[in-house]
């Protein structure tokens, strides 16, 4: 496995990671571990909007209508 080194934290942060290790029963470097692996799991914007684009032309593809839910509020409410 990688090593990662971080030089130059703030006091104040290294005391908020070790209290929060603490809170959830693990050492300083399992929490920051969990931390930065969450961190790198996360998805852009980019990726997101990218994925949401892929998404919708493969929807388009099928030939299928799907109905605005917006405007189908707007009837509903309209009632």
């Amino acid at each position: 496995m990688a090593q990662l080194l971080v030089r130059g934290l703030e006091p104040e942060t290294v005391e908020r990671l070790k209290q929060r290790a603490k809170r959830h029963r693990r050492s300083l470097q399992g929490e920051a571990k969990l931390i930065l692996e969450d961190a790198a799991q996360k998805v852009s914007m980019e990726e997101a909007r990218a994925i949401a684009e892929r998404i919708r032309k493969q929807l388009e593809a099928t030939g299928k209508h799907f109905s605005d839910s917006a405007e189908l509020i707007r009837e509903d409410r309209e009632r």
